[in-house]
Order: structure tokens, then C-alpha cells, then sequence
């Protein structure tokens, strides 16, 4: 969101699209308990991007899921549009790592899957303008028949940005979406998915590893600490928008990179503490 936006969000007292209020996350196994989340608080505006940055195990994933619907939380509470989140809301579009296409369905096709799910054919007819709509705003128009086989990665990531928007969600989910990538290609996506959040006006979190992925695309990135994840720190991305690749060799960039990584490394100190005190507490 740019600065004016969230003066007028500020402003009007609008009340934020996705709400977290101490949510934590416990998963219980053969082996015992395991803490994957510890009281974590969280306010999403409309048509805000925020990165949620932090090491392996540390709960970004299991966050989104939360937020998503797909897992409860163990206490703590997730709101969407004010309305508690017991199963995936309308409102929310998720995008994985994996592109997951049908193979034997077309660009086009795909992209109208979730129509053809949930509305069977008059839903896909009815889609069908939207579905080619998308396609040419994610630089694909001219594929819109061709086959996932025929589709580099980069192609078929957008084809999967396409279905999730089909939908037209208020809020994207994006756990590691071009993390499967070659580097050059996981740049030009993010220049893509930039542009396709702020042409849209949505509101997104993403998970990722990529402090600088996390700067380049968000309003805000959270730092989280190691398991049981907290957040350790967050860094406002004061850049304007459009942001392009040249951005990424600035000194203003790095400097946010630099604090986005400061807190990662305080944040691994006070999580391996915590882990400490979790296990003393487990054999006591």
C-alpha cells in the first residue's frame, strides 16, 4: 500500500481484511508436542502487501494455512472481513510452490477449473472472458490453448496466478510461489506479480526464504524467529511503486534487506531460546 493509501485507510478508520489476534499453533505427535506458532498478532489492510520472512520450521506456512482455513488454529482467533475463519473463506485465494496444472487441460481450461468445480458449465461460459482476460494481463495471450507441457515454469506460475484470480478474491495467499525457479525467472515474476497486485488493488501475504524477494514486493515484511515462530521485528518498505529490477542494487533496497536480516538474526537468538525453555519445561 502507498504511503497515501494508508494515510486514507488511517483516515477513515477502515477496518483491516484480514485480522490474527494471538494465534498460536500446537501439533501433537507419536513423539510429543511440537509449538509451531506462539501468540502471533497480525492486521492485513485492503490492498496492503506484506512479506512474512523467516527460517525453515519457523511457522510461515502453518500461518497461511491458518489464515487460509485449511488448519485451525490451537487458541487465538483469525478473522476475514470481520467474520471468524472456520474453513476457507470465499474472500481468499491461495497459490502454492508448485503450479499443480492439469495436465490434460489447456492455459485457458485451467485457469477456469475452479469455475468448472464449484459451477459446473454455465459457470465456465460465463468465466470464459475473464478467464482469456487474465491471461493477457499475465503476458499470455496467444498461449491460451497450449497444454502445461508446453509452458515453461515462469508460464505455468502465471497460469496458476490466473486461477487464482479467477475467482476475484479480496486476499492473496502466496506460500513460496516462484521458490521452484531458476533466480532471473523468480526476478521477472516478481516484477509480474507486482504489477498484478497493484493493477488489481488486492491485498496479499506471501511467505517466503528471499529477504529480498520479502523487500521487493511488500509494504511491510514481518521477521520471524525460530520455532515456536513469534514475530521478531517489522520493516516498512518506504519505496514507491512501480518498483522494477534496478531497484535491487540501490542503497536504499539494501538497507531494508540489511534490517529485515538484523531481526531474522536476533529473532534466531530468541527462538532458540524459547525451543530451550520449551524442552526444559517438557523434561521438568
Amino acid at each position: 500500500m502507498t504511503p497515501s493509501r494508508q494515510a486514507d485507510a488511517a483516515q477513515t478508520g477502515a477496518q483491516p481484511v484480514v485480522e490474527a489476534h494471538a494465534v498460536s499453533k500446537r501439533f501433537d505427535t507419536g513423539r510429543g508436542s511440537v509449538e509451531a506458532l506462539a501468540g502471533i498478532d497480525l492486521a492485513l489492510d485492503r490492498g496492503a502487501f506484506i512479506s512474512l520472512v523467516g527460517p525453515s520450521g519457523c511457522g510461515k506456512s502453518t500461518l497461511l494455512n491458518i489464515i487460509g482455513g485449511l488448519i485451525a488454529p490451537t487458541e487465538g482467533e483469525v478473522r476475514v472481513n470481520a467474520q471468524p475463519v472456520t474453513g476457507p473463506p470465499v474472500e481468499v485465494g491461495m497459490m502454492f510452490q508448485a503450479s499443480v496444472l492439469l495436465e490434460w487441460r489447456t492455459a485457458r481450461s485451467n485457469v477456469l477449473l475452479p469455475a468448472d468445480v464449484h459451477g459446473g458449465r454455465r459457470a465456465v461460459r460465463e468465466a470464459s472472458a475473464r478467464a482469456d482476460e487474465l491471461l493477457r494481463l499475465v503476458g499470455l495471450d496467444g498461449f491460451e490453448d497450449r497444454y502445461p507441457n508446453e509452458l515453461s515454469g515462469g508460464m505455468q506460475q502465471r497460469v496458476a496466478i490466473c486461477r487464482m484470480l479467477i475467482a476475484d478474491p479480496e486476499v492473496l495467499l502466496l506460500d513460496e510461489p516462484f521458490g521452484a525457479l531458476d533466480e532471473l525467472t523468480r526476478e521477472r515474476m516478481n516484477v509480474e506479480l507486482a504489477s498484478i497486485v497493484e493493477t488489481t488493488s488486492k491485498a496479499a501475504i506471501l511467505v517466503t526464504h528471499n529477504i529480498q524477494e520479502a523487500v521487493f514486493l511488500a509494504d511491510r515484511v514481518y521477521a520471524m524467529t525460530s520455532r515456536p515462530g513469534r514475530f521478531a521485528g517489522i520493516v516498512e518498505v518506504d519505496i514507491p511503486r512501480p518498483r522494477r529490477l534496478e531497484l535491487l542494487t540501490t542503497e536504499p533496497f539494501q538497507r531494508l534487506c540489511r534490517d529485515v536480516r538484523a531481526l531474522l538474526d536476533q529473532g534466531a537468538a530468541a527462538g532458540d531460546e524459547a525451543e530451550r525453555d520449551l524442552q526444559t519445561e517438557a523434561v521438568g
